[in-house]
């Protein structure tokens, strides 16, 4: 068998395939001895050295790092240029305003609410001026205008229009005063006692008074009514208070109130008492003492029923009273005089209250009394008219005509004179179911009682010289022996009923037959003439029953 020989290829060449004999086929060798594969056909068979371990690649992503910090760097450079077009433009803007209002105040300041924006500081001084006359008062519901000085409140407008100049150029943040908002406060000064003064009289008007426990009508029947606090200003806390920086930031003054309780927080207790009385109508009489005419304004129960309300009393047994509310009571008051009196005649309304308020309290809710007031009149002089003749016939002493218009001498056809009210001489609080009458004319006197006649006797009234006057007076004093200097006279059961002349103590009156020089009984016999020097004479019985029966304030009407 013939051998081929082969000839060793050097390493870097492929080596040949060996030839397989088919007698001799060869073993595939071991992948453990690393072998070539044999090659494929056609190619001769090369011997080949081990192959190589191959490097791993570099990863696939290198080349895009070197893109993206590149586009990284662009976006920074974009952006950066960006910013400085942004602060470019920024400035630009700030310059431009900056000098729209380079001469006024910036846009963004204001004092309190009011803008001054471009306004120059004489400009802005006005505007806070207007602004700043009229503050508002607040109490948390309610308002009320008043005018700065009233208050002792004064604004120094030039000052803090200088402030709201300064902002962003001297004070404050100049980007905020162009841009945002700067609100600063006004100079404001206070003069305490002005302040003072008008606090306490506004006090009047804003203050609630406490609502008692009470008791009112329902469905026919009393209940208790549950108690209401009041409000009170405090003017203490509000003098401080007008001293503060921040008072008047928006012209509008915050009223400091404190809250009030009632004295009375239970009114159970009067339940059955009110029961009782309203079982009646609230009859309240109006008196008029110079006629001696009476009328009643009444009302039902059911409408006076839901006034009631309760008060602490230390003489009730159960240290409370019933009352009526203060508002609706002098409403009624007050709209029933305006529907029943002309201008000549009215009533006083706080009076009225009273006298209500005080016949409740006795459970006599028919007991109130009010007297009717008159006002003064004008009367236009007539021919053959004088000042005596015109006071005669007015029943008002004639020096008290002329007191009342400037002392006059005398009167002259169509003069206008003013005659004083019909009871000026109504000193004290009348008597009103007890009333005496007296005629000069007639030299006689009535007594009357509840309406009816008690007592008619004879009189003697002052002769012409030193004659009694008629009009509408009172008994004023009693004195059991009266001393007339002027004529010597002791007058027995002195009770004085007016004075003559104005601001002196000279009182003409009702006694008995005088006496003189240590017992002379004088004009006993001229009962029923005109006698005495003013005074009113009655015989010594009859002054002694009348000066026990009519007490200070009865009525007296002397007639002519």
């Amino acid at each position: 068998m013939k051998v081929q020989k082969y000839q060793t290829m050097p390493n870097s060449a492929t080596p040949p395939r060996q030839q397989s004999s088919s007698l001799f086929p060869t073993k595939r060798p071991k992948r453990s001895q690393q072998q070539a594969m044999p090659p494929r056909a056609g190619v001769p068979a090369r011997p080949m050295a081990p192959a190589p371990q191959p490097r791993p690649l570099p990863p696939r992503e290198s080349a895009p790092v070197y893109r993206k910090r590149t586009r990284n760097r662009a976006v920074w450079i974009i952006g950066a240029v960006s910013v400085g077009v942004v602060f470019t433009a920024v400035a630009l803007v700030m310059l431009i305003v900056g000098l729209s209002f380079m001469r006024g105040i910036l846009p963004g300041v204001q004092v309190g609410d009011v803008s001054l924006a471009g306004l120059t500081v004489n400009e802005a001084a006005a505007r806070l001026q207007n602004e700043y006359n009229t503050l508002t008062l607040r109490d948390g519901i309610r308002t009320w205008e008043v005018n700065a000085q009233t208050i002792g409140v004064a604004l120094d407008a030039q000052q803090t229009a200088e402030l709201a100049y300064a902002q962003g150029r001297r004070d404050g943040n100049a980007g905020q005063a162009l841009f945002g908002k700067i609100k600063i406060d006004p100079v404001i000064t206070v003069d305490a006692t002005t302040a003072d003064a008008e606090l306490t009289r506004i006090a009047q008007q804003v203050n609630i008074a406490p609502q008692n426990a009470g008791v009112t009508l329902q469905n026919g029947k009393a209940v208790a009514t549950p108690p209401e606090l009041g409000r009170q200003l405090d003017v203490a806390a509000m003098l401080q208070q007008l001293q503060s920086d921040t008072a008047f930031v928006d012209g509008d003054l915050v009223l400091v109130m404190r809250d009030v309780a009632p004295a009375v927080t239970d009114s159970s207790a009067l339940v059955a008492s009110a029961n009782a009385l309203l079982n009646n109508p609230l009859d309240i009489r109006i008196y008029d003492a110079v006629t001696g005419d009476s009328i009643y304004w009444s009302l039902m129960p059911d409408t006076w029923g839901t006034w009631l309300s309760a008060e602490p009393d230390e003489s009730s047994d159960i240290g409370l009273a019933l009352t009526l509310q203060d508002a609706p009571l002098r409403d009624y008051l007050q709209a029933q005089a305006n529907n029943t009196f002309d201008t000549s005649r009215t009533v006083n309304i706080d009076e009225g209250v009273l006298a209500v308020q005080s016949a409740l309290k006795q459970g006599r809710p028919d007991a109130a009394v009010l007297t009717v007031e008159h006002l003064a009149r004008t009367h236009t002089v007539q021919a053959g008219e004088s000042i005596i003749s015109i006071a005669w016939d007015y029943g008002i002493p004639y020096l008290f005509i002329q007191q009342a218009n400037n002392n006059i001498q005398g009167v002259s056809v169509g003069q206008e004179i003013t005659i004083p009210p019909a009871d000026a001489f109504l000193e004290l609080p009348v008597v009103p179911d007890k009333r005496i009458v007296v005629s000069i004319s007639q030299q006689r006197t009535w007594i009357y009682e509840n309406g009816q006649l008690k007592w008619e006797w004879p009189v003697s009234t002052g002769i012409a010289d030193s004659p009694t006057w008629p009009g509408v007076y009172q008994i004023l004093s009693h004195e059991p022996n009266a001393y007339a200097g002027n004529w010597d006279l002791y007058m027995p059961n002195f009770m004085g009923v007016y004075q003559p002349i104005p601001g002196s103590d000279f009182t003409n009156g009702f006694h008995g037959f005088p006496t003189r020089g240590g017992g002379q009984l004088l004009w006993e016999n001229s009962l029923g003439t005109r006698v005495t020097y003013g005074c009113i004479l009655l015989s010594n019985q009859n002054i002694r029953l009348l000066y026990d029966w009519a007490e200070e304030g009865v009525v007296v009407e002397i007639k002519a």
